[in-house]
């Protein structure tokens, strides 16, 4: 059963520095290019981590949208 929390982050503030990628248990995150993180949906478990070691405060962690 997936998390019913979800990492998302603002592109525009990430400045790729890697250390949500770093932090995150899961390896749900990803720097693309050395321009900005990207954060799997399906793997990530909303725990919070990568939120929390980033220096510009890009990541956030939501409640994920319900599924029909």
């Amino acid at each position: 059963m997936a998390s019913k929390r979800v990492a998302i982050l603002a592109k525009a503030q990430c400045v790729a520095c890697g250390a949500c990628e770093a932090e995150c248990p899961r390896g749900a995150i990803a720097v693309h290019r050395g321009c900005y993180a990207v954060v799997s949906q399906e793997t990530c478990i909303g725990c919070g981590k990568c939120a929390k070691v980033c220096p510009t405060g890009c990541v956030q962690v939501v409640e994920r949208e319900a599924t029909v």
